[in-house]
């Protein structure tokens, strides 16, 4: 399935937008995101080395219906809040595409990773260009990890692997070896590392071949 990275750049009009923009230094994580009616509310951890100002702004902002900081820190605070401008959360739900959290927002650029059909990538870009959002689709490639996951077994067994200096150049234990410490068969244990070899490389190679699928890319 396609998986999708956008930079989205939000409009100062909208609070998150504005607030990231008032402390360009500071990361918005978006932690939680839950859409309720018009409105929406969520967590959200800011890295800053001005926690009171940032609460301060969110309090004066008239698109923030209610901030509580959970919380606090020298160098950052942890905030639940309700929004009146649930801007991006709206967007990703018309489009039908799930909203892999969490999110960092920095100088008023929002982050942002999807796993979903192309169909729904696209309808994501529409709705961006519907609300004036502008963005850059930074990457979009083939995820085989849903299609071909390494199984608890397989990544125990090329875990083991690793650390007893089977990938080691030279080697510094055999295949024998290893499966005597694993207490397998020779045949088992080549198996199991040849599937998750295969996984692994496969995974690497379509993270890397962004320009092969055939898919126009939504929006600008």
């Amino acid at each position: 399935m396609p998986h999708a990275e956008l930079t989205v750049t939000l409009p100062p009009a909208i609070w998150i937008g504005a607030v990231s923009r008032e402390f360009p230094d500071a990361t918005f994580r978006v932690l939680s995101a839950v859409p309720r009616d018009e409105d929406g509310f969520g967590l959200v951890d800011v890295r800053t080395d001005d926690p009171d100002g940032v609460l301060a702004w969110l309090r004066d902002a008239p698109a923030v219906m209610a901030v509580e900081p959970i919380r606090q820190e020298a160098d950052g605070v942890v905030i639940q809040f309700e929004t009146s401008q649930p801007l991006l959360l709206a967007s990703v739900q018309a489009s039908g595409v799930p909203l892999s959290l969490p999110v960092d927002i920095s100088d008023g650029r929002a982050s942002l990773e999807l796993t979903a059909s192309r169909d729904r990538i696209a309808a994501l870009g529409e709705a961006f260009d519907d609300l004036g959002v502008t963005y850059s689709l930074d990457r979009l490639y083939e995820s085989v990890e849903a299609a071909a996951p390494l199984t608890e077994k397989q990544r125990e067994t090329l875990l083991a692997a690793l650390e007893h200096g089977y990938y080691d150049t030279p080697r510094t234990a055999t295949l024998s070896e290893l499966a005597d410490e694993l207490e397998m068969a020779n045949s088992t244990l080549s198996e199991l590392l040849h599937r998750a070899e295969e996984s692994v490389i496969k995974a690497f190679v379509a993270d890397r071949l962004d320009t092969d699928l055939d898919v126009e890319p939504p929006g600008p």
